[in-house]
């Protein structure tokens, strides 16, 4: 997976909006407001923070060494994912999916009103 194609996988996304919170360097997807994924522009790596639940985070720490608790984040509840490693595409993007879900799932029900109005828009 290309940045490209992770950046184009995020803003296809409902309620997604890009973001530099951090600084100039740090790439933040939001999904209403709220992020849900985020990666650094300026790494030799091209490495990948999402969301995950707790146990299924364990288990893929220990299934695949190219993912690690999160840099800088949570470690119960973020992963770091090095992209280029032995993580399969299929998965990078489940997890995407995941990350997104969970922050969704997550969200207020006025804010959760509005994501369904964009939906169905789209």
């Amino acid at each position: 997976m290309t940045l490209e194609t992770f950046h184009s996988y995020c803003m296809a996304k409902p309620g997604v909006e890009e973001t530099f919170p951090f600084n100039e360097s740090t790439l933040v997807f939001k999904v209403m407001g709220k992020m849900f994924a985020l990666c650094g522009l300026d790494k030799d790596v091209f490495e990948i923070n999402l969301k995950c639940d707790p146990d299924w985070g364990v288990e893929l720490r220990e299934q695949y060494p190219d993912i690690q608790p999160g840099y800088h984040m949570s470690k119960i509840h973020w992963n770091t994912i090095l992209v280029e490693g032995d993580v399969p595409e299929k998965l990078l993007l489940e997890l995407i999916d995941h990350s997104y879900d969970l922050v969704v799932k997550g969200l207020p029900k006025k804010l959760k009103l509005e994501l369904e109005e964009l939906r169905n828009e789209g």
